[in-house]
């Protein structure tokens, strides 16, 4: 235990959505892309056993080779500690040291789904994970946090618009419809949160903006549920038009008299 003279420990952070970075006291430090790879997949399966590791880490050889690989990697990275290791038993994990984005979000999202109201940092709900790695670990690891993420800030969303705080619940739902712009939940809550506030042509013009997005890329339509929101809305301008006939718009000028009909040819008579 360290005692009040001991220099505290230096603040290790990782970050791995949007990109790898090793902070030490928000400091960054330079890691090679192969002890990267090593410390991102001991971040993300802290459970997972050496063999484990080395498979997915080294999937093109043979189990022994691979494991001789990540003893070398591991052996490189105890020399300098840039990202503190604990070893147990047959697992190795992070150092307790160490903060995670990736867990940031994790926790983020459990509180979310437990009825509360955080304050979620816009960094881990901006950026997928590690892009431009397209190791098969990377790439489950990746879909699951998207889908983690879109439905953090939907039901964040959900929450703010439940407690009636519309600026929050849009803010939210917005920054949903930019990480897919194509999904439709985070559109409906848009068009929810521009109801509640009375402000109907705010949700009219938020349906017909995402109509025409879906329309272009993917030729579909808004499913029924979404249509449903501006039922209400749009009945008393449907129930107008199919009472009154359409017009024809208004021409400058008086419209033409019709002269007599033309003389027939003398010949058609």
């Amino acid at each position: 235990m360290p005692t009040a003279g001991d220099p505290e420990p230096p603040r290790v952070s990782l970050h791995l959505l949007g990109g790898f970075r090793l902070l030490h006291d928000d400091v960054p430090v330079v890691v090679p892309r192969g002890l990267q790879r090593v410390i991102a997949l001991i971040g993300l399966r802290p459970a997972a056993t050496r063999s484990h590791l080395a498979g997915l880490l080294w999937p093109e050889t043979s189990e022994e080779r691979a494991l001789s690989s990540l003893r070398t990697a591991l052996w490189r990275l105890r020399q300098d500690p840039c990202c503190p290791l604990l070893t147990d038993g047959d697992t190795v994990r992070l150092g307790d040291s160490v903060r995670l984005d990736v867990d940031e979000l994790v926790g983020a999202a459990a509180r979310v789904r437990a009825g509360d109201l955080p304050e979620v940092a816009a960094e881990i709900c901006r950026h997928d994970l590690l892009p431009g790695w397209y190791d098969d670990w990377v790439l489950l690891e990746r879909e699951r946090l998207r889908q983690l993420r879109l439905h953090l800030l939907e039901e964040l969303a959900g929450n703010h618009l439940a407690a009636g705080r519309h600026g929050e619940a849009l803010e939210a739902a917005l920054a949903a419809m930019a990480a897919e712009p194509l999904r439709e939940t985070p559109h409906r809550l848009v068009v929810r949160v521009h109801l509640a506030e009375g402000n109907a042509f705010e949700a009219v013009h938020a349906f017909y903006v995402y109509r025409d997005l879906l329309l272009r890329e993917l030729r579909l339509e808004p499913s029924p549920a979404m249509a449903a929101l501006l039922a209400d809305t749009l009945a008393p301008i449907r129930h107008a038009s199919r009472r009154e006939p359409p017009r024809r718009p208004d021409r400058a000028g008086p419209a033409p008299q019709r002269g007599p009909t033309a003389p027939t040819a003398p010949g058609n008579r």
